[in-house]
């Protein structure tokens, strides 16, 4: 589990069993790559990786094809691009972006991008429209591993676009993308199971209603 706070970016190529990750720590930083560890989860663009051999300046980790069908790790690799980095979460970590999973559900596209007077204004949409459903204005979307607010989207959601401060845009790789660059998206969570509990259906196979009853029942009130 992450939160979509990038501590670090890094630049990832191909190996022969996967991929290589390499970035320079800032001084005094916290987070280095001496201190992975073996089987340690870490976000990159989002995608949750598992370290499975360390090196001098990164790691290296296995991936599926699965997931470089379904994300734009293998088009950075393939090119040695720079991608976003965090380590996992620990419980006693604060939370300060939303949390997220590090399962990628769709690849977006940027729209535009627009310099504004105190922040960046950036557009995106899902590839996969039937994804639209779960953005609304405030919410919360991972945008390749960042945790980002919804300042506005079209009304079926698959457009939207999010105000960037100036800190999140030079600390991580937002700054270097351009309109029609593919982008990982990962949607919130709350708003995913919150579809599923709505969708559940009871012993006869017909829809549950949530309401006080059922919320009776079940312990809440």
């Amino acid at each position: 589990m992450f939160t979509g706070l990038v501590q670090a970016t890094g630049v990832i190529r191909r190996s022969p069993h996967g991929v290589q990750l390499q970035w320079a720590a800032a001084p005094g930083a916290t987070w280095t790559p001496a201190s992975l560890a073996l089987g340690d989860s870490v976000a990159v663009d989002g995608v949750c990786l598992t370290v499975a051999g360390r090196l001098a300046d990164g790691f290296r980790a296995d991936v599926s094809e699965e997931t470089l069908g379904r994300t734009t790790l293998a088009a950075k690799a393939d090119r040695g691009g720079r991608v976003n980095l965090e380590p996992a979460l620990r419980l006693a970590d604060r939370l300060g972006g939303h949390l997220v999973s590090g399962h990628v559900d769709g690849l977006g596209v940027v729209r535009a991008i627009a310099r504004q007077d105190a922040s960046w204004r950036l557009e995106l949409a899902w590839q996969n429209p039937a994804y639209g459903r779960y953005v609304c204005e405030k919410a919360s979307v991972a945008v390749d591993g960042i945790s980002l607010t919804v300042a506005g989207c079209d009304p079926d959601g698959v457009g939207f676009w999010i105000a960037v401060i100036p800190h999140t845009w030079a600390s991580t790789t937002l700054a270097q993308l351009a309109v029609g660059d593919g982008v990982n998206l990962e949607a919130d969570l709350l708003a995913k199971y919150t579809e599923r509990l709505l969708a559940a259906t009871g012993p006869s196979g017909a829809a549950e209603p949530i309401n006080s009853p059922w919320l009776a029942d079940h312990g809440w009130i």
